[in-house]
């Protein structure tokens, strides 16, 4: 309902009257977003130099499967004293962090229209089940289930 609402919403001239169709419809809208669970999906950035370069390597390129020691090395740092900086900083572990990172990238391309399929390639994962398994993990459902109207998506042959 959400997604139609804004699609329609979208076509409408930005200048509408207060009292016109388009006003009333994102009157609905609005409270309608009020009322929505919320998910925990807060993704932390920290302005310190090291955390800020390895989150701007991850954004640009979230298929990257680099572990927390071989991103020490790059920012020459050892592996612990990166892994305490990460949770000094953002309050999630590595781990954690990039999976926030996963999920804000996936929520983003899948409700832009790109497929399960697609997204899985997206953020490296080696096959559209794994993706699959650790959003459920994550939000507790399928992306299909997650993100009604999702037409299928994750159905693959």
């Amino acid at each position: 309902m959400i997604r139609t609402m804004i699609d329609r919403l979208a076509a409408e001239p930005k200048d509408y009257l207060p009292d016109s169709h388009a006003a009333r419809l994102a009157r609905v809208m609005l409270d309608e977003l009020a009322d929505m669970p919320r998910q925990g999906l807060n993704l932390p950035v920290s302005e310190h130099t090291k955390i800020r370069a390895i989150a701007d390597a991850l954004t640009a390129r979230p298929s990257d499967r680099s572990t927390v020691a071989d991103w020490a090395q790059r920012v020459a740092m050892s592996e612990r004293s990166l892994a305490r900086l990460m949770v000094q900083e953002t309050g999630l572990t590595f781990g954690r962090w990039r999976q926030q990172l996963h999920l804000v990238v996936a929520l983003r391309e899948l409700t832009s229209g790109t497929s399960v399929q697609r997204v899985a390639a997206i953020l490296g994962y080696e096959s559209v089940n794994a993706f699959i398994t650790m959003f459920r993990k994550a939000v507790g459902s399928t992306p299909s289930r997650y993100l009604p109207g999702a037409n299928g998506r994750e159905h693959f042959s």
